[in-house]
C-alpha cells in the first residue's frame, strides 16, 4: 500500500499538469461527492459571479467581497473556492477561453473551402457573446494583471487559437482562394482584433451576433479574396 506522503505527492504533481479551472475542480472532487454535487453547482455560480464583477468593475476596482455580496454570502466562503483574487482572475480567464480552441481546431479540419472555414471560424469566435460575454471582456481586457506565469497558462488557449486561424488563412492563400500577397499573421491579428473588440461595444448597438458575425464575414473574405482586373474572382 501507497504512504499517504506518495499519494499526496502524485496527487500535486497532478493539480499541476491541469489548468486553474480543472485543478480547482480536481480540488473539489472528495466535497463535491460529499454534497451530492452541490460543490460543483456552487463553484459555477462563483466563478460566475466573479465574472461578472471582474467584468464590471476591473480587476483593481473590484474586491472578493464584492463577488461575495452577488451571492449573498460570507467573503470567507469563497475560500472554500480560491485562495485570493489574483486566482478568482485566472479561473475566470481560463474559463473565458476554454472551448474556443477545440471548437476552431474542429472547424479548420472540417470540410468546406478555406472561406467557409475562416466564415465558421469568425461567427464561431463572436457566438460566446451572447452567453458568455463577461468570461469574454475578462479574458480580453484584465489577463494582463495576472502574474506572468499565469499569465502565460491562460495565454496558451489564445496562442494556439491564433495558430488555428492562421492555417486556414494560409491554406487560402495555397489554393489560390486568397490574395497571394495576403499575409497570413497579419490577417489574423486583424481578423481576431476585429472580432475580439466587440465585446467592448456588443449591446450598446442594436445588432445581433447573427448580424454582426455576418457582416465580419463579409467583410474579410471580401478583403482577402482573389481579384482578376478588379473583379473579385468567382469559384
Amino acid at each position: 500500500m501507497k504512504s499517504k506522503s506518495t499519494a499526496s505527492l502524485k496527487a500535486s504533481a497532478r493539480r499541476r499538469g491541469q489548468g486553474p479551472v480543472r485543478r480547482a475542480r480536481a480540488a473539489a472532487e472528495p466535497r463535491q461527492s460529499q454534497q451530492n454535487g452541490r460543490t460543483h453547482r456552487r463553484f459555477a455560480e462563483i466563478i460566475d459571479a466573479a465574472a461578472r464583477v471582474f467584468a464590471e468593475r476591473g480587476y483593481h476596482g473590484a474586491a472578493t467581497q464584492d463577488i461575495a455580496d452577488v451571492l449573498g454570502i460570507r467573503q470567507a466562503s469563497l475560500y472554500y473556492y480560491f485562495s485570493s483574487k489574483e486566482e478568482a482572475l485566472e479561473l475566470v480567464c481560463a474559463h473565458g477561453v476554454e472551448g474556443f480552441v477545440e471548437t476552431g481546431r474542429a472547424i479548420a479540419a472540417g470540410p468546406g473551402t478555406a472561406g467557409e472555414r475562416l466564415a465558421g471560424l469568425i461567427r464561431a469566435h463572436i457566438a460566446p457573446l451572447l452567453d458568455r460575454s463577461d468570461y469574454v471582456k475578462v479574458f480580453l481586457t484584465q489577463r494582463q494583471f495576472l502574474p506572468n506565469e499565469s499569465r502565460r497558462r491562460v495565454g496558451k488557449g489564445s496562442r494556439n487559437l491564433e495558430q488555428i486561424f492562421q492555417g486556414v488563412v494560409r491554406d487560402g492563400i495555397a489554393n489560390r482562394e486568397f490574395r497571394p500577397d495576403a499575409d497570413p499573421r497579419l490577417t489574423t491579428l486583424a481578423i481576431l482584433g476585429m472580432a475580439n473588440w466587440v465585446s467592448q461595444w456588443y449591446g450598446r448597438e442594436q445588432l445581433s451576433v447573427e448580424r454582426i458575425g455576418n457582416e465580419f464575414v463579409r467583410l474579410i473574405l471580401s478583403g482577402t479574396a482573389v481579384r482578376e482586373n478588379g473583379v473579385k474572382r468567382r469559384r
